[in-house]
């Protein structure tokens, strides 16, 4: 048996033994303030065959969920344990719950499967290529695999989800924001849609930069943004990136959005700020202005 096949083979096994293990998301009783809201599902202690690890995976379901038979979309998400509570998060959460539940009533509705990074493995799994200073990274591949042969079949089987590109996206900040763009144009079959937010674009010698030149035009949607606050060179990346993607051809306001949020720094509230048009944007759903507006403006 080749390895692809080992790793169908134990990604269909996944597949059938998860139908039953999803479990309501209760903070344990530990001391700490939880700040979950709405419906969240969890999966312990799901095996990666192709990582040769184990990590929960968080499944947000919109507030509709229990009372329609639709289908809903789905967006995949780095850094899971940053996501919906702040119990679990690394300093403060990104309010994803939160956020789609306040927006449901405006047709922002869709399936959050959070996916918790390993610690010491982040580096890692979030870039296909090694970073020489850092010695780590490399694993971007497999990781991506997981998500697409593992994770995407238990979800998709699970729960009401569309399974069409169209419907199938991938989002993330930092090194998060890195893999989700890669991701997105190394895999137009399976996501349609990417949220790169505050990407860590100079990992690996910038890398991605010549990968995606060299990767066709891939229609879907592309959010990318940056905080002023995060430094001059981080700013300059990020600006070359959206220079790239449009001389490949998307177009701002159609299938690219780039925000620069002034004052905006490289943290967890910054990324929670800029969520709800992020996702308004992503998922085509025209955004109804809100009575306190943040300094974001497109460039």
């Amino acid at each position: 048996m080749t390895d692809e096949q080992t790793v169908a083979a134990d990604s269909e096994q996944a597949a059938q033994r998860g139908g039953d293990e999803w479990q309501d998301y209760l903070g344990e009783d530990d001391g700490r303030h939880h700040t979950v809201v709405g419906s969240i599902k969890v999966l312990r202690g799901l095996h990666s065959p192709q990582l040769n690890n184990e990590r929960d995976v968080l499944v947000y379901l919109p507030p509709s969920y229990g009372h329609t038979s639709r289908r809903y979309p789905v967006l995949y998400m780095h850094d899971g344990q940053n996501l919906f509570d702040r119990a679990t998060s690394f300093g403060d959460e990104w309010e994803v719950d939160q956020t789609l539940e306040s927006a449901a009533d405006e047709g922002l509705e869709a399936i959050v499967v959070g996916l918790p990074n390993i610690g010491p493995e982040r580096l890692n799994e979030y870039s296909p290529w090694t970073d020489r200073r850092h010695k780590q990274g490399g694993k971007g591949n497999k990781y991506v695999d997981w998500i697409i042969h593992t994770v995407k079949p238990l979800v998709d089987r699970d729960f009401r989800t569309r399974t069409d590109r169209e419907g199938t996206g991938i989002a993330g900040s930092s090194m998060g924001g890195l893999i989700s763009l890669y991701a997105f144009f190394k895999h137009p079959d399976v996501f349609g849609f990417t949220g790169v937010m505050s990407p860590a674009l100079w990992f690996a010698g910038r890398s991605i930069y010549p990968f995606v030149q060299e990767r066709p035009f891939t229609p879907g949607r592309i959010y990318l943004d940056v905080g002023t606050s995060e430094g001059s060179e981080e700013l300059h990346d990020v600006r070359r990136m959206k220079e790239i993607l449009t001389q490949k051809g998307y177009k701002t306001g159609h299938d690219l959005m780039f925000i620069v949020e002034m004052g905006g720094a490289h943290n967890e509230r910054a990324w929670a700020r800029r969520l709800r048009r992020e996702l308004h944007f992503l998922l085509g759903i025209p955004l109804v202005p809100q009575k306190r507006v943040h300094a974001a403006d497109p460039l």
